[in-house]
């Protein structure tokens, strides 16, 4: 883990965050926490528990924003799961495990693409021989006079591709010497080669392992797929595409999955952020009426998890009682006293994100490393169209947000979803035909394409 301050966590989300600064900093102490305890000795590092955080604030203020970001900042594996889709075990629907298990399989590509990053030099280099071979193969002799069961077991066939390489012209490997130097200085890009290529049509066994029995770490295709060869199928196509398919290959090969799996299910243990979204929507209502299926139920199934569990996937035992719990919700309608006393009790930070006022909306289509405005100037500069927004435009795109917000539902930044494209609709749809056009975004500009919707207040709840 990157050995960051909370002020430099603080600063790093500033960048694409405007504001909620209480909410930054209980995330910045929850993660600078992790990092102190990985100094201690190991018998302390087992009784520290990390403080669980509920975010309240309503939509588009920026709270799943802040956990994915932080993080994206430390490489922490990360996955965001509505509660929702959880219900009580023996009723419809996902069980709340899964979200572990979602988790270790996100440590596992991040392992794995780290270390393929590790050796893709080797690969490259092994991917550029297979590439030679296949546009210079190797001359074979019959294997006719083989024995069926030497030639099925490999040693033969070995014994007399060996025979065969011995017996070949020295000129023969010159030129597929002189071959792999030109693949190698991308001189036959574009050159068509044949290649065999492992085929990835599911079989049987992953369709029915897919269907709903993942969630019991059963995996089919590890036990029974290995009986049978992976197909492989003869493919045309470019050198330059050829390279990218065998370089994953051949780093496949190099790396050793054991070793993946196990620094994953630990980074998993030791650094993941679960993201527990819409929670104030499992929180029992007062005066509710009926089975309490879809509230009580998954809370109840959600405390051991939150707790500390040991939770069984298909790549071992994976212990939840280091991971950070990150729970948010609006609770507009119920609040954090609704949930179950237990539940409570795991999540001892809650911070309160501010809604959004006009001058929020405005820095946030201007400040953040990704604002809207960079984006949609980026997106219209790949046709060669400038476009500049003056400031009267921003504000009264930020003046326009604000009130439809006031006026039906508060759904925050995302409001300036819906009016930037509805300002710029136009110029997205003729943008291919007007290239090396500057055009300038003014008040004037913005009015026009907004001023009956925010005049007749029924069209403007269905619209913006």
């Amino acid at each position: 883990m990157h050995n960051l301050t909370p002020k430099e966590i603080v600063a790093e989300l500033d960048k694409y965050i405007v504001g909620q600064k209480e909410a930054k900093k209980a995330v910045a102490i929850a993660l600078r926490n992790r990092y102190r305890r990985k100094l201690l000795k190991a018998e302390w590092q087992e009784e520290i528990y990390p403080k669980n955080i509920i975010m309240i604030g309503p939509t588009g203020v920026g709270k799943t924003e802040i956990a994915r970001r932080l993080a994206k900042m430390v490489k922490a594996p990360f996955v965001k799961v509505e509660a929702t889709k959880f219900t009580e075990v023996g009723y419809v629907g996902r069980d709340v495990d899964s979200m572990v298990r979602d988790l270790v399989e996100t440590a596992i590509r991040m392992v794995k693409a780290e270390k393929m990053e590790e050796v893709e030099d080797r690969a490259r280099m092994l991917a550029e021989e297979r590439l030679a071979e296949c546009l210079l193969p190797r001359r074979k002799k019959s294997l006719a006079a083989i024995n069926p069961l030497e030639l099925f077991l490999g040693g033969a066939a070995q014994q007399q591709q060996a025979q065969d390489e011995e017996q070949e012209p020295k000129s023969m490997e010159e030129q597929r010497q002189i071959l792999r130097q030109k693949i190698s200085r991308l001189e036959m890009e574009e050159t068509i080669v044949e290649i065999e290529v492992e085929e990835k049509s599911p079989s049987f066994l992953e369709v029915f392992s897919g269907s709903g029995m993942g969630d019991m770490g059963v995996n089919l295709q590890d036990m029974f797929g290995n009986l049978m060869p992976a197909k492989r199928k003869k493919r045309k196509m470019t050198v330059a595409e050829a390279r990218k398919i065998l370089i994953y290959e051949e780093a496949g090969r190099l790396i050793d999955m054991d070793e993946v799996y196990r620094i994953a299910i630990n980074r998993a243990e030791q650094d993941g952020i679960i993201f527990l979204d819409e929670i104030d929507k499992i929180a029992g209502r007062e005066g509710g009426y009926g089975p309490d299926v879809s509230r009580g139920g998954v809370q109840r199934d959600i405390l051991p998890v939150v707790e500390g569990s040991t939770i069984m996937t298909k790549y071992g035992a994976v212990k939840t009682d280091h991971m950070l719990f990150i729970a948010a919700g609006a609770f507009h309608v119920s609040k954090p006293s609704d949930l179950i006393p237990e539940l409570q009790g795991r999540f001892p930070i809650r911070v309160e994100l501010q809604t959004l006022n006009k001058e929020d909306l405005k820095r946030i289509l201007t400040e953040p490393h990704n604002s809207l405005l960079k984006q949609y100037t980026v997106l219209l500069a790949t046709e060669e169209v400038k476009i500049d927004f003056s400031p009267e435009a921003i504000d009264y795109i930020a003046a326009v947000a604000t009130e439809v917000n006031d006026r039906t539902e508060n759904i925050g930044a995302r409001r300036l979803h819906t009016i930037m494209e509805k300002v710029l609709e136009d110029l997205l749809f003729h943008s291919p035909y007007m290239q090396g056009q500057a055009i300038a975004v003014d008040q004037a500009f913005v009015n026009q394409r907004l001023e009956k919707i925010v005049q007749d207040e029924d069209l403007s709840r269905f619209i913006l």
